[in-house]
């Protein structure tokens, strides 16, 4: 089988503090490409000094057509 894939980026916000992701955002992104055939395949953040949260990405992928 073939696959293509796709890279979801959300920005963390409050760097100054460590970043946060809107829960709700993500979860309803998801829900939508899901919705589209996309499977998540893994998730993992970049980041700043001290561990801080920069970005969060998601990678997803769908038998390609």
């Amino acid at each position: 089988m073939k696959w293509e894939y796709m890279t979801l980026m959300l920005r963390a916000h409050g760097v100054f503090f460590g970043g946060s992701i809107d829960g709700q955002t993500l979860t309803d992104k998801l829900n939508q490409l899901g919705k589209e055939g996309w499977e998540l395949v893994s998730v993992f953040d970049t980041s700043m000094l001290q561990g801080r949260t920069r970005d969060v990405f998601a990678v997803l992928k769908r038998p390609s057509k």
